[in-house]
């Protein structure tokens, strides 16, 4: 089924609800965390915490897993959250488990669906404002280093405000356009002025491992 296919087809189908937001639109600021590459203790139980508590999306950005690690995390998490798990890699457990979506990056650049009973929302890694405007073929796409990367060191803010400003003016950077890269709640209202969509987060929300941790970084990131 071509992508151009789907608005038409999940409008007769039973598909997931926030699926079919993120389809037509954010409405509002999305919140999308994105997991270590490195196991966290209890990982299972904090990702279930943040999806208790509001987060939208958990991208699984494991790329040492093998398939069956990464099936043993899925299977850990109860599946009532399968709808809002996106994979970056072992793009087959995503059909198998009936997961959210894909996320394409440079390691797994391409998806082929195995059947046309799946189809998932697609999201792609994106480190040029050139490479947005192509963006339609994706329900969403993450832009970065928006800010000096908290996770990796040494990852500096690849835009300037005023490439960034020039960019939200012209809705180049539109709702479907998702703000990474050392985003922290004090960020939050430059993202907005810029026209993002939402923020996606991985180093600040795991600086403190912990259910309490995760929940106190997500809750900053909502309230703030």
């Amino acid at each position: 089924m071509e992508r151009s296919d789907f608005n038409r087809w999940e409008q007769d189908n039973d598909y997931p609800g926030y699926i079919r937001r993120i389809t037509n639109g954010f409405l509002e600021m999305k919140y999308i965390g994105i997991t270590e590459e490195h196991p966290i203790e209890q990982e299972n139980r904090l990702i279930t915490a943040l999806l208790d508590n509001g987060l939208d999306l958990i991208h699984l950005r494991k790329p040492k897993y093998s398939g069956e690690k990464t099936e043993q995390l899925l299977l850990s998490i109860p599946p009532r959250y399968y709808d809002r798990i996106v994979l970056h890699d072992h793009f087959e457990l995503a059909e198998k488990y009936r997961l959210a979506g894909v996320h394409l990056n440079g390691r797994n650049p391409h998806y082929r669906p195995l059947s046309n009973d799946y189809i998932p929302t697609l999201s792609r890694s994106c480190h040029s404002i050139e490479e947005l405007t192509d963006g339609q073929r994706y329900d969403y796409l993450f832009l970065s280093p928006i800010f000096d990367s908290i996770s990796k060191k040494g990852y500096r803010s690849a835009f300037s405000p005023e490439q960034l400003t020039k960019a939200g003016k012209e809705c180049v950077i539109n709702e479907r356009v998702i703000a990474l890269g050392g985003i922290t709640p004090e960020k939050k209202t430059a993202i907005k002025d810029w026209n993002f969509g939402g923020i996606a987060v991985l180093g600040f929300l795991w600086q403190e491992p912990t259910i309490a941790g995760v929940i106190r970084q997500l809750t900053r990131l909502r309230n703030d």
